[in-house]
């Protein structure tokens, strides 16, 4: 492993800030309305030396208003999606394992889910229940990483195919649930639930929403990044590790309640985004390594990258019509897991 110095962490990250700047270009641009290149960097010069009164009221609704705020949602989750997953394989040391593919992110939709039901009979503030549905999808992503964590174990130590085996079954059992919960809402909203459930970014949000899932993704993902040594000796096992001085339970409880909050703000917003978590991480570390301290960051920016062109490809395929976004990511992710999969057991 290369020694990690500030420079080529700030040269890694920045290539790829660069490389997002580009994407979120592209995905401002194409849509179903078109916008030129011309009219975008003119609007865009006007909003930043604040002469918003020159900025064309159709261009201005479409960018800022529809697709900015849209292309803001898709970098915050797939960065958590990214992160979680990564934290995830190191933890459990297991290749395949991801939010989605240990059932966390269906854990998560059934309390968000839960929590949206419950909303209109509870007497609470707008404040409040705008927090109740990433609050339940929080609690629900914890309690699913618990049980696939406590399922995976044998003799005190985890078994990798034991581990993924337990996280397919209770995705499973999850999705059953989904629904059944889903059977009890209403016949008008059960559409709009079910197209969620693929992944979704298309819902606007308050600005206070954006600043919670921005503020929450820096805090857990940080939380994260204190552990980075430690993951990496525990990629050697839990017993190596302790040898060398980590603190196993610290590290486990910090990354399980930072991961699974992550998940959850994602979901609570996207619905379940499939294969994120997998891709990226397997993607960075082979460009960047297996560092933590490197991967970490690197795998937060190419979730946003691939979240960000998934979106754009979701709403620009078979426009006007939009595509789910997990759908899009799924069409990627599946025959990769399965080259993982079958790689893994060569």
């Amino acid at each position: 492993m290369r020694p990690l110095t500030l420079r080529r962490l700030f040269l890694q990250c920045f290539i790829l800030v660069l490389i997002l700047l580009v994407v979120v270009i592209i995905a401002m641009k194409f849509g179903a309305v078109p916008v030129s290149l011309y009219a975008f960097g003119r609007d865009l010069l006007r909003f930043l030396f604040g002469q918003t009164s020159q900025v064309s009221s159709d261009y201005g609704l479409i960018l800022w208003n529809i697709r900015l705020p849209r292309i803001l949602l898709a970098i915050i989750v797939g960065a958590s999606l990214a992160v979680a997953g990564t934290s995830f394989q190191a933890l459990l040391r297991n290749p395949l394992a991801d939010p989605y593919v240990l059932g966390v992110s269906s854990g998560a939709s059934v309390g968000a889910i839960l929590a949206l039901i419950a909303t209109p009979f509870l007497s609470l503030s707008p404040a409040l229940s705008a927090l109740l549905t990433p609050m339940g999808a929080f609690l629900g992503a914890a309690a699913t990483i618990s049980a696939v964590y406590f399922l995976g174990r044998r003799e005190g130590q985890i078994d990798s195919t034991t581990l993924l085996l337990a996280g397919v079954i209770t995705a499973s059992f999850l999705s059953a649930i989904i629904t059944f919960l889903m059977s009890t809402i209403t016949s008008s909203n059960t559409r709009g639930m079910a197209f969620w459930l693929l992944g979704n970014l298309s819902t606007s949000y308050q600005k206070s929403v954006y600043w919670f899932l921005g503020i929450g993704f820096f805090v857990a993902a940080g939380a994260i990044y204190t552990t980075a040594t430690d993951l990496n000796l525990l990629l050697a096992g839990e017993k190596e590790a302790m040898h060398l001085g980590v603190d196993v339970p610290r590290v486990r409880l910090v990354v399980y309640i930072a991961a699974s909050f992550l998940t959850g703000l994602a979901v609570s917003v996207s619905g379940a985004i499939a294969y994120v978590g997998l891709i990226v991480p397997h993607v960075m570390r082979l460009i960047f390594g297996s560092d933590h301290r490197t991967l970490l960051p690197t795998a937060a920016l190419g979730g946003a990258i691939a979240v960000v062109f998934a979106d754009t490809l979701a709403r620009t395929v078979v426009a006007p019509t939009e595509l789910a976004v997990g759908a899009v990511t799924a069409v990627v992710g599946a025959p990769l897991f399965i080259y993982l999969l079958r790689k893994g057991g060569s």
